[in-house]
Protein backbone atom coordinates (compact mmCIF):
# COMPACT_ATOMS: atom_id res chain seq x y z
CA UNK A 1 0.00 0.00 0.00
CA UNK A 2 2.81 2.35 0.90
CA UNK A 3 4.57 1.72 -2.45
CA UNK A 4 1.39 2.72 -4.31
CA UNK A 5 1.40 6.05 -2.46
CA UNK A 6 5.07 6.60 -3.29
CA UNK A 7 4.45 5.92 -6.98
CA UNK A 8 1.38 8.22 -7.02
CA UNK A 9 3.34 10.99 -5.29
CA UNK A 10 6.26 10.57 -7.70
CA UNK A 11 3.96 10.81 -10.73
CA UNK A 12 2.30 13.94 -9.34
CA UNK A 13 5.61 15.65 -8.72
CA UNK A 14 7.16 14.63 -12.05
CA UNK A 15 7.45 17.69 -14.29
CA UNK A 16 5.18 17.59 -17.32
CA UNK A 17 8.16 18.03 -19.64
CA UNK A 18 9.68 14.73 -18.57
CA UNK A 19 6.61 12.63 -19.36
CA UNK A 20 7.09 11.09 -22.80
CA UNK A 21 4.58 12.28 -25.37
CA UNK A 22 2.14 9.76 -26.77
CA UNK A 23 3.13 8.48 -30.20
CA UNK A 24 1.16 10.09 -32.99
CA UNK A 25 -0.80 7.92 -35.38
CA UNK A 26 1.28 6.32 -38.11
CA UNK A 27 0.94 6.63 -41.88
CA UNK A 28 1.74 3.95 -44.42
CA UNK A 29 3.50 6.13 -46.99
CA UNK A 30 3.94 5.19 -50.64
CA UNK A 31 6.11 7.33 -52.92
CA UNK A 32 5.56 6.92 -56.66
CA UNK A 33 8.26 8.29 -58.99
CA UNK A 34 7.29 9.00 -62.62
CA UNK A 35 9.05 10.57 -65.58
CA UNK A 36 7.53 14.01 -66.19
CA UNK A 37 7.64 13.72 -69.98
CA UNK A 38 6.59 10.07 -70.53
CA UNK A 39 4.57 9.51 -67.30
CA UNK A 40 6.28 6.08 -67.03
CA UNK A 41 7.60 4.73 -63.69
CA UNK A 42 11.25 5.33 -62.86
CA UNK A 43 12.76 2.17 -61.38
CA UNK A 44 15.87 2.06 -59.16
CA UNK A 45 15.52 5.75 -58.22
CA UNK A 46 17.03 6.53 -54.82
CA UNK A 47 14.41 7.89 -52.42
CA UNK A 48 15.40 9.56 -49.15
CA UNK A 49 12.56 10.27 -46.71
CA UNK A 50 13.27 12.33 -43.60
CA UNK A 51 10.63 12.93 -40.92
CA UNK A 52 10.93 16.62 -40.04
CA UNK A 53 8.45 17.19 -37.21
CA UNK A 54 4.98 16.44 -35.93
CA UNK A 55 2.95 16.56 -32.76
CA UNK A 56 3.36 14.02 -29.98
CA UNK A 57 6.34 12.12 -31.37
CA UNK A 58 8.99 10.72 -29.04
CA UNK A 59 11.91 10.68 -31.51
CA UNK A 60 13.98 8.27 -29.42
CA UNK A 61 11.60 5.43 -30.29
CA UNK A 62 10.58 6.38 -33.85
CA UNK A 63 12.68 5.78 -36.94
CA UNK A 64 12.98 9.20 -38.55
CA UNK A 65 14.68 8.60 -41.91
CA UNK A 66 14.72 6.03 -44.69
CA UNK A 67 16.95 5.54 -47.73
CA UNK A 68 15.66 3.09 -50.32
CA UNK A 69 15.16 2.52 -54.06
CA UNK A 70 12.01 2.30 -56.14
CA UNK A 71 10.86 -1.02 -57.61
CA UNK A 72 10.02 -1.68 -61.29
CA UNK A 73 6.68 0.10 -60.85
CA UNK A 74 8.53 3.20 -59.61
CA UNK A 75 7.16 2.77 -56.08
CA UNK A 76 8.54 2.53 -52.58
CA UNK A 77 6.42 1.94 -49.47
CA UNK A 78 7.35 2.86 -45.91
CA UNK A 79 5.21 0.72 -43.59
CA UNK A 80 5.04 3.07 -40.60
CA UNK A 81 5.96 6.73 -40.47
CA UNK A 82 4.61 9.24 -37.93
CA UNK A 83 2.06 11.72 -39.25
CA UNK A 84 3.55 15.13 -39.75
CA UNK A 85 5.98 16.83 -42.09
CA UNK A 86 8.37 14.79 -44.25
CA UNK A 87 11.08 15.83 -46.67
CA UNK A 88 11.46 13.64 -49.76
CA UNK A 89 14.47 13.64 -52.08
CA UNK A 90 14.62 11.61 -55.30
CA UNK A 91 17.85 10.92 -57.20
CA UNK A 92 17.77 8.93 -60.46
CA UNK A 93 20.21 8.41 -63.32
CA UNK A 94 19.47 10.65 -66.33
CA UNK A 95 17.00 12.79 -64.33
CA UNK A 96 17.21 16.02 -62.35
CA UNK A 97 17.40 15.63 -58.58
CA UNK A 98 14.09 16.42 -56.88
CA UNK A 99 13.34 17.55 -53.34
CA UNK A 100 10.14 18.61 -51.63
CA UNK A 101 8.33 18.84 -48.30
CA UNK A 102 4.99 17.08 -47.78
CA UNK A 103 2.43 16.58 -45.00
CA UNK A 104 1.36 13.06 -44.00
CA UNK A 105 -2.18 13.21 -42.65
CA UNK A 106 -3.95 9.95 -43.56
CA UNK A 107 -3.56 6.33 -42.43
CA UNK A 108 -2.45 5.41 -45.98
CA UNK A 109 -1.03 8.07 -48.25
CA UNK A 110 0.52 8.06 -51.73
CA UNK A 111 2.71 10.88 -52.95
CA UNK A 112 3.30 11.00 -56.70
CA UNK A 113 6.49 12.75 -57.82
CA UNK A 114 7.25 13.60 -61.44
CA UNK A 115 10.94 14.15 -62.21
CA UNK A 116 12.37 15.91 -65.27
CA UNK A 117 15.15 15.05 -67.66
CA UNK A 118 18.21 17.32 -67.44
CA UNK A 119 18.06 20.55 -69.41
CA UNK A 120 20.50 21.30 -72.21
CA UNK A 121 23.73 22.94 -71.10
CA UNK A 122 24.51 26.46 -72.26
CA UNK A 123 27.82 28.24 -72.19
CA UNK A 124 28.49 31.86 -73.15
CA UNK A 125 31.93 30.90 -74.40
CA UNK A 126 30.40 28.56 -77.00
CA UNK A 127 28.10 31.31 -78.33
CA UNK A 128 31.03 33.75 -78.64
CA UNK A 129 33.14 31.22 -80.53
CA UNK A 130 30.35 30.56 -83.04
CA UNK A 131 30.05 34.28 -83.96
CA UNK A 132 33.69 34.50 -85.13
Amino acid sequence: MRSAWVIALFLCLLPAGLVPAARAADTRLTVEVLSADTKKPVDRASVVIVFRHGLGVNLKKVRTNWETKTNQEGRVTIPAIPRGEVQIQVIAANFQTFGGIYQTTDAEQTISIKINRPQAQYSEDDSLNKKK
